[in-house]
């Protein structure tokens, strides 16, 4: 009995901190498609680009991940400001589709590139404390993935006070609430946008540091990701920033719960049950709204 129940808290306690990485995925993705109501499909592309730049780091010169992240971090946010600025701002005026067709094609090009530079084959990174682990209560934690769960706690909170408590906040709400009124009153809704996708950018950067500790990284990666990240942003509510916090939790203690008592070959596909079940019960997401 004992044993049962510490199973099942190790497992809740691994499907969280896995959960809390997946937050931090599906938050760039919701929060852009909030203000901007575009769904970034390159959004798994630029985590695999932010794996494969801290890769580099950490054998060029080397530079430990969690170092590793201000870089990282801010190589990404420039990269999503030239990107929306070039290639998928001017897409605002022209049908839907092309935001599709858009950012489908930049994660061609970017897993194609990772592709040609970094070669086909699995790779990882292995430092001192990739496999360590701490005890508490009998449960064993594992010391990358709580290190990255708290990174991501402290993020997510600087990023709710910055959306709340700052001018930029401000001007991203009621961008996102109503464009031609923020315009009205003076705001430069290209520029937010711009930001909305530099900040959307760096935080999936920001996860791909946090995940290649723990993880094998291939240029095909991308894929996997932008896929988890849109479960957790439908899960959590479209354009729901804190919802997409529930939805990443949801997907990770689904994934390990299945992978524990089930079958860890089908981890992929305990998540994605889930989400049809929450679709089922709940079509506008957990913390979403139905509109007429």
């Amino acid at each position: 009995m004992v044993e049962g129940v510490i199973s099942l808290v190790q497992s809740l306690v691994n499907g969280l901190l896995t959960g809390g990485i997946y937050a931090m995925v599906g938050i760039g993705l919701s929060l852009v498609f909030g203000v901007m109501r575009v769904i970034n499909f390159a959004h798994g592309e630029f985590l695999a680009l932010g794996m494969y730049l801290t890769l580099w780091l950490f054998r060029a010169t080397g530079l430990d991940p969690f170092l590793a992240i201000p870089i990282v971090v801010l190589a990404g946010g420039a990269l999503g400001w030239v990107t929306n600025r070039v290639l998928v701002g001017p897409m605002a005026s022209g049908p839907e589709k092309g935001y599709i067709l858009m950012t489908v094609g930049i994660g061609l090009v970017i897993s194609n590139g990772l592709l040609l530079g970094f070669g086909a084959h699995p790779q990882s990174i292995y430092t001192s404390y990739s496999t360590a682990t701490f005890q508490l209560a009998g449960v064993s934690f594992s010391l990358p993935l709580t290190l990255s769960f708290a990174i991501t706690v402290v993020v997510i909170a600087a990023l709710y006070g910055m959306l709340n408590r700052t001018e930029l906040g401000r001007a991203i709400r009621a961008t996102a609430q109503n464009p031609a009124a923020a315009e009205l009153q003076g705001i430069d809704t290209q520029r937010v946008r711009n930001a909305v996708f530099a900040i959307g950018v760096a935080l999936a950067s920001l996860a791909g540091v946090l995940l290649l500790p723990v993880l094998y990284v291939i240029p095909t990666v991308g894929s996997v990701f932008t896929r988890k990240a849109f479960v957790v942003t439908v899960l959590g509510g479209m354009g729901n920033v804190l919802g997409a916090i529930g939805g990443g939790l949801l997907l990770g203690v689904a994934e390990s719960l299945g992978a524990t008592y089930l079958s860890s070959g089908y981890r992929d596909a305990f998540g994605l049950i889930a989400f049809l079940l929450v679709l089922l019960l709940r079509p506008a997401g957990l913390f979403g709204r139905s509109q007429a």
